[in-house]
């Protein structure tokens, strides 16, 4: 009989600590309301799976998070694989940000260790809750020794996703997490069953310690819509270091809006050109020419995913562009 895993489950609140007033409140509830102590209590059968210490981090929900949340959350998780008693970790977290704490995690990590992320589309209260099921699975997953060295995992609707490339996709359906490339994984009656490998570096192969981050560039998002002002460009450019331009189509960038982005670009801001759409691979001096703009375009990140990364990649390299658009084509 094999020895049963140490791993630690760190709460941070979310859908996962929710509760609603009847069990048909399924999206109207009380976000953050249950310990993790309570949540792991009403699972007994979690016990049989692995020795668990539970922690209560902080309890709010992910649409909160800032950059502080992020350097708090990773610098626990890192601390917390640090000790040689501890197998792996789980992180359970609001549905809202999931993506965004886990890539994060992701990047910058230094363990081999398994870090799974988990949170859930309805609080446990509700009918046909998915809270538990998912940390069920979250748990047998942080104790498989296939999920060793595969990066920060997100675990939802007994599938397995890479951090990198996971996004939530519907506001209140079970099924509500997707990755472009599909899952690693699925968990079938609590056996993970990997498929596929992450392609990009992470964790140990990355340039990024979070115990060596203290604080992160800022790095605003902007959307394009068929109405955007060019002066919104110029707010954005004076209080960020970085913005990421979710254009329309390909990454397209309205006329009126190519010289603010330019005039921003030649005073120092990093410019990423990215797609609104929040799939598919944005081309270099494709649509725009990003040689001659100095700007960044993305490869295939998703615009939230984009603004984890480039703050990252700005630690190392805060005025090398070309450094910067290699770090797109390498995470």
């Amino acid at each position: 009989m094999r020895k049963k895993a140490n791993i630690v489950v760190i709460g941070t609140g979310g859908t996962i600590a929710g509760r609603g007033e009847t069990a048909s409140n399924t999206s109207a509830y009380a976000c953050s309301v249950l310990t993790i102590d309570r949540i792991l209590a009403a699972i007994p059968e979690v016990s049989s799976l692995a020795n668990l210490r539970a922690e209560q981090l902080m309890q709010t929900g992910s649409e909160n998070f800032n950059n502080e949340h992020l350097l708090k959350i990773g610098k626990r998780v890192s601390e917390v694989l640090k000790d040689n008693d501890v197998d792996g970790v789980i992180v359970t977290h609001g549905t809202d940000t999931i993506e965004e704490t886990a890539y994060f995690l992701h990047l910058t990590l230094k363990s081999v260790k398994p870090v799974v992320v988990v949170g859930s589309m309805r609080p446990p209260s509700a009918m046909s809750s998915d809270a538990s099921l998912n940390l069920y699975d979250a748990i047998a997953v942080a104790i498989a020794p296939a999920s060793r060295g595969k990066g920060t995992l997100v675990v939802a609707n007994n599938e397995i996703h890479t951090a990198r490339d996971v996004m939530k996709t519907n506001s209140f359906k079970l099924e509500a997490f997707r990755s472009p490339y599909g899952a690693l994984g699925y968990v079938a009656e609590g056996e993970p069953r990997y498929y596929r490998m992450p392609s990009r570096d992470h964790t140990v192969l990355t340039e990024w310690s979070i115990d060596r981050i203290e604080i992160l560039p800022k790095v605003d998002i902007v959307y394009a819509y068929g109405a955007l002002g060019e002066e919104v460009i110029g707010t954005v450019a004076s209080e960020a270091n970085g913005l990421i331009y979710a254009g329309t189509g390909n990454g397209n960038v309205a006329e009126h809006i190519v010289g603010p982005l330019v005039a921003a670009t030649r005073q120092g801001l990093h410019v990423v050109r990215a797609s609104r759409t929040g799939n598919g691979v944005v081309i270099r001096n494709g649509t725009q020419p990003d040689d001659d703009y100095g700007w960044i375009v993305v490869d295939d990140q998703a615009p939230q995913k984009a603004r984890i990364l480039l703050m990252l990649a700005m630690l190392s390299n805060p005025d090398k562009r070309c450094a910067l658009q290699a770090a797109f084509y390498r995470y």
